[in-house]
């Protein structure tokens, strides 16, 4: 049995129909993880507790592992996802997603010292690439450098570490997910962005979306209205800047 988090009611009826499970990773920091007190916690879950008071509903969290994700949200075992999941081609076919909450590019990362001469597959030749599975990073690394010899780790922090100790020479991330490593660790000072940031909306969407079944119209609709409402007052933003020096809209 997954764990479940209740993180409070909204102020409407707490009916079964207005009660949703939230499904996040929980291993995703600074976007959702779970604290030295066995609590959830990250940007991810504050814009989910904000959008459901907004929205007038009772959510609870459940932690699900990231592989499963989508599976378990459409055999009924979660309701939504809020978890830093990209709107790419292929989950559209799959799910039906809010408005963006967010947008972030994925980028290369090295270790200090490293000498490449750009980013191509070229460029590249000779080193071991490091992803996490079932992600767009993944996806697009077997599109563009298929021919790389590659490491595919189950969960961010396994990738991370892959990084630091060697084990890999280069990891493709999303770049807001690995900031936090890279600038308030002792771990990522080792590391350092490579290259420019990388878009491609087949494989990375228009961003971060709340994934939901596409039958659940109602559901959509509401949490896009809550969306809009915390985005037009101070609640999105002070979220935001609990966790960036930088506006993520």
């Amino acid at each position: 049995m997954l764990p479940f988090f209740t993180v409070g009611s909204a102020t409407g009826s707490d009916t079964a129909a207005d009660t949703i499970r939230i499904a996040v990773e929980g291993g995703f920091p600074p976007f959702n993880y779970i604290d030295s007190d066995n609590q959830l916690q990250g940007f991810d879950v504050d814009v989910a507790k904000a959008l459901c008071d907004a929205a007038k509903l009772k959510c609870e969290f459940v932690i699900q592992e990231w592989t499963s994700m989508i599976p378990a949200l459409l055999e009924s075992r979660s309701d939504a996802i809020v978890s830093s999941m990209s709107m790419s081609a292929e989950r559209r076919e799959k799910v039906a997603f809010t408005q963006p909450y967010y947008d972030s590019p994925s980028i290369f990362i090295v270790r200090k010292g490293t000498a490449t001469a750009g980013t191509s597959p070229a460029d590249l030749k000779g080193l071991t690439l490091g992803v996490t599975a079932a992600t767009s990073q993944e996806a697009y690394a077997k599109a563009f450098y298929g021919d790389m010899p590659a490491k595919v780790v189950h969960a961010s922090p396994d990738l991370y570490k892959s990084l630091a100790d060697g084990s890999v020479d280069i990891i493709l991330e999303d770049k807001l997910a690995v900031y936090d490593w890279l600038t308030n660790t002792k771990a990522g000072s080792c590391c350092q962005f490579y290259g420019p940031d990388i878009k491609n909306a087949d494989f990375f969407g228009d961003g971060a979306g709340i994934a939901v079944r596409p039958t659940d119209k109602d559901l959509l609709a509401r949490l896009n209205k809550a969306l809009e409402a915390i985005q037009a007052n101070e609640t999105y933003d002070t979220i935001n800047a609990k966790y960036f020096p930088f506006s993520i809209r």
